[in-house]
């Protein structure tokens, strides 16, 4: 049989298409599942049942082996243990992508990448200027920069096939760099101190996953045996366990030398649907227990949730339309096929959903037993509103963008471009 280099590109870009389909299928579904989770949340936490959501909450697990001793509460197993997979899965998605996939290029790098930077800058200003002569409040500058994929998708997927095929690889591409910009603060910024002893071991751990990577090393099963020393040497160093997961996925080889098998595909396979439908939602479901009392028009009018709020509302939205504008009159980037900038604008305001990772950003920046001003539940009020209204005005704004449009060929097209 003979193989043409025609029939590799095509084999090549219906898996892609394929993979993107299947990826975004799975994040929708997720995001209806964060739903249900965070409602469950909520309901518990604000009814008499409380008492026994906040005894699961609070439980304390233990790994204890001879000397070895591991304590956590189950929330913070989710937060530093689960979620250092959740952030895996970002980086072999991203590195996946880089490498093979819509951000392989530096052309298709620079539009989600510019619209990333303006989704992250123009937020944090937003706060910081609304809560400048509030000193204490400065660490939840960063809460207003997150973007929830799994709910921005599923928002996005209620449009249904009307939505073009670039728009959603767009809105995919901007919230994985989103995700790594949140993973750069996090390291930055949300450090505690730092003990450079078990830095030093984390360091090691990562040097011999480098070397199994460059001994093209197939069995994933070793990569994750060392991920899990630099997990726990990345817990104990102040710097946040998340980002043991990204260093971990960076050293995943993506192709092995002489095989079709990709280590780096396999991994992401496996894990991709444990993170969106069990590892997220058991986040939603121990961070969205937001107090139904703080949740009043009046609790807006404190700097930190107001902050917060426009900074998901207005400042997303501003920041990611305005430079994306700017980017494609400067002939520095092309928008994609069949999308105009009022479709980015409805996307814009679909990252204003901040969501749970807004809520794992608060969990970072306040302590959860602070004074009610500067405390996670009062600052949950802005992220709650801000998210809410972003996702309702976002999808407004497509639903009426979109509404004349028709499928040819599986690809939206407006009635001005049908020939």
């Amino acid at each position: 049989m003979i193989i043409n280099k025609d029939t590799l590109e095509f084999n090549k870009n219906i898996f892609s298409k394929n993979f993107i389909r299947r990826f975004l299928q799975t994040e929708s579904a997720s995001g209806v599942l964060l739903i249900i989770f965070s409602v469950m949340a909520i309901i518990l936490a604000n009814s008499d049942l409380s008492y026994y959501y906040y005894l699961v909450k609070n439980t304390y697990l233990t790994i204890h082996i001879d000397d070895f001793l591991l304590k956590e509460t189950v929330h913070h197993w989710v937060n530093d243990g689960l979620m250092a997979i959740f952030f895996l899965v970002i980086g072999l998605e991203l590195k996946r992508e880089m490498i093979n996939g819509n951000l392989s290029t530096i052309s298709s790098v620079i539009l989600p990448g510019i619209a990333a930077v303006g989704g992250m800058a123009i937020p944090a200003a937003v706060y910081l200027i609304i809560n400048s002569n509030q000193p204490l409040a400065t660490p939840g500058w960063a809460i207003p920069t997150a973007t929830d994929i799994a709910f921005s998708l599923a928002v996005l997927s209620i449009l249904g096939s009307r939505v073009p095929v670039g728009l959603k690889i767009f809105l995919l591409s901007l919230a994985i760099i989103d995700d790594l910009g949140a993973v750069m603060v996090i390291a930055l910024y949300y450090t505690a101190d730092i003990s450079f002893t078990y830095l030093s071991y984390a360091l090691g751990s990562f040097i011999v996953l480098m070397i199994l990577n460059l001994l093209n090393v197939r069995f994933v099963s070793i990569y994750l045996f060392v991920g899990l020393f630099l997990w726990y040497f990345i817990l104990h160093s102040g710097v946040h366990t998340t980002i043991a997961g990204v260093i971990l996925a960076a050293t995943i080889p993506f192709s092995v030398k002489k095989s079709d098998y990709s280590p780096l595909k396999f991994l992401e396979e496996k894990l991709h649907t444990f993170s969106g439908f069990i590892i997220l939602p058991l986040f939603a479901f121990f961070n969205a227990d937001i107090d139904l009392d703080s949740l009043s028009v009046t609790s807006l009018s404190n700097s930190v949730p107001l902050g917060i709020m426009l900074g998901l509302l207005l400042g997303k939205p501003v920041g990611i339309t305005l430079l994306t504008y700017i980017s494609v009159k400067l002939k520095l980037c092309n928008l994609p096929s069949n999308v105009s900038i009022i479709d980015i604008l409805g996307v814009s305001f679909l990252c204003g959903i901040g969501f749970t990772m807004s809520l794992f950003i608060n969990t970072l920046a306040f302590s959860e037993g602070a004074d009610l001003m500067f405390g996670q539940q009062y600052s949950k009020s802005g992220i709650f509103f801000g998210s809410i209204l972003s996702g309702i005005i976002g999808y407004l704004i497509l639903k009426i963008q979109l509404k004349d449009e028709v499928i040819i060929d599986n690809e939206s097209v407006k009635p001005d471009e049908q020939k």
